[in-house]
């Protein structure tokens, strides 16, 4: 199986290098002090995403209320056959029809996801100099934390802050809020195994050997990051984008939130408002699952709008393939004549860099590797 050019590669990888390296760096925590500042009452211009004229009224002329696949997370250790294959099933729908669903009966505890938001609060809470502290500049280190997606290649700046942490295989955490490390730790741990768990259910949804994906893609040494987002009250909300359409890169995203609602997947061409439910995941497929399923299976595209009245926080906590592994489509389902490879190989990492490098937007990385 062809391997992405050598050439795209190295252009795209001169071209994150340069970004690294641009001297320009926002403000920590810019979009926050913006919001609290008291005679604030509409946005500076560099964070206008729609401009005066269309007031985003057509997209919201197409946004409907959708019923979201549910998944009983619970059912996929059942000892009763029949119940097994019915959450096997609604897998198979939710990725083809949805790429997107809500896991229920997951396991991990109540409290422990409210304290891990509460730790994400304390940290955006905290001091520009505290938070600098986590100033990673690099896309790929492994604490870094920031305003809107890539500020220093961005024209229109995002209405949101982020915290990045890398914390599988290997663990980190940043030194502040007192707590963070300890919570988080089992928190992540917690995740990953319900990660994993739907893999394997989605891996056996295609067909597949149930650990088929798991030894495919070294998820022992799995690729995981939490990426806690504050998205604080706009003025013109109307005006304003929290994050963009795009795909994650990965295979699974699962997702938490305080009780602001903000996220919209698109769905037959539509932008579906997702509302979650206490004590559940939101999870959607990511553009690696897309490639490895050979475009059976595709990768969601997604964006988070903001409001008027109301912080949004949100914790998304993305699964990936081992960062050395080169993810191309999987074998078994590939037939040359009728079924041919639709996407070139590429290691993960490689991947990952180029996405983080440049600007968000819709499946701009993935279309890339498309055959």
């Amino acid at each position: 199986m062809s391997s992405l050019s050598s050439s795209y590669i190295h252009s795209m990888a001169a071209t994150s290098q340069d970004h690294a390296e641009t001297p320009f760096r926002p403000k920590l925590g810019c979009v926050k002090d913006l919001a609290e500042s008291i005679d604030l009452t509409s946005i500076p211009s560099k964070y206008a995403y729609f401009d005066n004229t269309t007031l985003n009224k057509d997209d919201i002329d197409v946004i409907v209320e959708g019923q979201i696949p549910t998944i009983d997370f619970s059912l996929l250790n059942s000892t009763f056959p029949d119940q097994r294959a019915k959450v096997i099933q609604d897998l198979r729908e939710a990725c083809q029809e949805w790429g997107f669903f809500l896991v229920i009966n997951h396991g991990i505890p109540e409290s422990l996801m409210e304290k891990m938001l509460d730790m994400c609060k304390d940290y955006f809470d905290q001091t520009e100099e505290e938070k600098l502290k986590c100033g990673g500049e690099h896309v790929l280190a492994p604490i870094r934390s920031g305003t809107s997606f890539n500020a220093s290649v961005e024209k229109v700046f995002f209405w949101r802050d982020f915290l990045k942490v890398w914390v599988h295989p290997q663990f980190h955490s940043p030194p502040t809020p007192a707590g963070f490390s300890e919570i988080s730790l089992e928190y992540c741990k917690r995740t990953r195994q319900v990660a994993r768990e739907l893999i394997k259910g989605i891996s056996e949804s295609l067909g597949l050997e149930e650990c088929y994906i798991d030894k495919a893609m070294d998820l022992e040494s799995c690729f995981q990051i939490l990426i806690a987002n504050l998205y604080p009250p706009c003025p013109q909300p109307e005006l304003a984008m929290g994050m963009p359409p795009h795909s994650d890169h990965g295979l699974l995203t699962l997702l938490t939130q305080n009780e602001t609602d903000g996220l919209q997947l698109n769905h037959n061409g539509k932008w579906v408002n997702v509302h979650a439910l206490p004590n559940t995941f939101l999870v959607n497929t990511g553009d690696h699952l897309e490639i490895l399923s050979n475009g059976k299976y595709k990768s969601v595209v997604h964006r988070a709008v903001v409001n008027n009245k109301a912080t949004r926080i949100s914790l998304a906590m993305a699964h990936g393939p081992n960062l050395e592994k080169a993810v191309t489509p999987v074998t078994e389902l590939v037939d040359n004549e009728n079924n041919p490879p639709l996407y070139h190989g590429i290691k993960y990492k490689e991947y990952l860099e180029l996405q983080q490098s440049n600007q968000l937007s819709g499946k701009s990385i993935l279309n890339h590797v498309r055959i």
